[in-house]
């Protein structure tokens, strides 16, 4: 399995001079399974360099998995040039709804006066799938999500917790597993992606946010006996001095037997 970070950055797209080393996009993840299968996490901006890549060569039959619907995480689909290919399938998951179905969530945006093409204008064939309560398989990986925010036969397990807040305020140090938030998905995951958009400092004003800062990361991370650890959804305002600082700052707390963590950026791959 192939990942590659394709946006990292959290709440607003952050282009310009002092983000070109981590990047300005919004959250897209994508993972390339050895049976050739594409898994795309969020169509954050991201998503837009990934498209014009797979218009080119990519696969036909496209699977993308959407965290939650704000805008950051979904603001890139529109253009997503497999979109506008009649040759493409493309399989979007996401969290069921008691309300509106996904393909009804998902036309709140993809329709005027939002965006100025609606769902039956689109070319390709899409496929809406509503997330279901127990793992299922996705090509040759199995797929586990659960309402916060992965295992594989080979031994390799990717988590992926772009928005996740697992202190609210409460010290990790006093939770036991069992009471904190996203623990099942991450423990012991070759590798986690995981929110880390405030210093330690900007925390503090912010807790209920449903966000991390760099520190619970680490300890989040650490209890899970993470093998990897990648910080993700940097603050608009972090520049690639402030997301160097953190990234240090996190390797002063790191505590795990692994390698130290680091600052996810766009063009990143890792290989599983």
């Amino acid at each position: 399995m192939r990942i590659t970070i394709w946006g990292c950055r959290g709440s607003l797209a952050t282009p310009g001079p002092d983000t070109l080393k981590f990047g300005g996009n919004t959250s897209c993840v994508a993972a390339e399974l050895a049976d050739g299968t594409l898994i795309v996490l969020d169509a954050g901006t991201g998503i837009r360099n990934l498209g014009l890549r797979l218009a080119a060569s990519g696969p036909t039959e496209i699977h993308l998995c959407l965290t939650h619907f704000h805008l950051d995480h979904v603001e890139g689909i529109g253009f997503f040039a497999p979109l506008f290919d009649l040759r493409t399938v493309l399989h979007i998951w996401g969290p069921p709804s008691t309300e509106r179905s996904l393909e009804e969530r998902i036309s709140l945006y993809l329709s005027p006066p939002v965006f100025p093409l609606s769902l039956a204008d689109i070319p390709a064939q899409l496929r809406f799938h509503d997330v279901p309560d127990e793992p299922w398989r996705i090509g040759d990986a199995d797929v586990f999500a659960t309402e916060v925010s992965h295992p594989s036969e080979n031994g390799s397990v990717f988590a992926y917790l772009p928005d996740h807040e697992p202190a609210v305020g409460v010290p990790l140090e006093a939770l036991s597993p069992d009471w904190m938030s996203g623990f099942a998905i991450a423990v012991g995951a070759t590798t986690l992606v995981h929110d880390a958009q405030y210093s330690e400092d900007e925390y503090q004003s912010k807790i209920g946010w449903g966000h991390s800062s760099v520190a619970d990361a680490v300890v989040f991370a650490s209890r899970a006996t993470v093998g990897q650890l990648l910080l993700f959804h940097h603050d608009p305002l972090h520049d690639d001095h402030e997301l160097e600082n953190l990234q240090e700052r996190a390797r002063e707390l790191w505590t795990g037997s692994s390698g130290p963590p680091a600052v996810a950026r766009e063009g990143m791959t890792i290989e599983l």
